[in-house]
């Protein structure tokens, strides 16, 4: 699965989706600092679905109608270590096949998923 996560990711968590074999990379050293719809740009090159805890990419996406077709998953988890939140976001992500195109919402209870807008 190819990734973008979010600055908000810590970077051990990335580390270790990568050590899971999937294709990650982080925004934090690829461009910190950019701004939200930047990232959002950045996924959509780059052909990655985004990962976050940032809930402002609802809004982007659906409010104002940003572009993001390979997928946003937000993670709404509780305060971890970031060897906690890494298990979890590897668990989550290999639990389903189909996040591109669709903008899922991940709390420690359930996986809410809904298609992305046709642009």
């Amino acid at each position: 699965m190819r990734l973008l996560a979010d600055e908000n990711i810590p970077s051990l968590v990335v580390k270790f989706i990568c050590s899971r074999g999937h294709d990650a990379i982080w925004i934090g050293e690829k461009a910190p600092g950019i701004s939200d719809r930047e990232v959002l740009s950045f996924a959509t090159v780059e052909r990655r679905t985004l990962i976050t805890f940032d809930t402002d990419f609802g809004e982007l996406v659906f409010r104002l109608g940003l572009d993001a077709p390979f997928g946003v998953i937000l993670f709404r988890l509780p305060s971890d270590s970031p060897s906690g939140i890494a298990q979890t976001v590897v668990e989550v992500l290999e639990s389903q096949a189909v996040w591109i195109g669709r903008f899922s919402v991940v709390d420690e209870n359930r996986i809410r998923t809904r298609p992305l807008p046709s642009t």
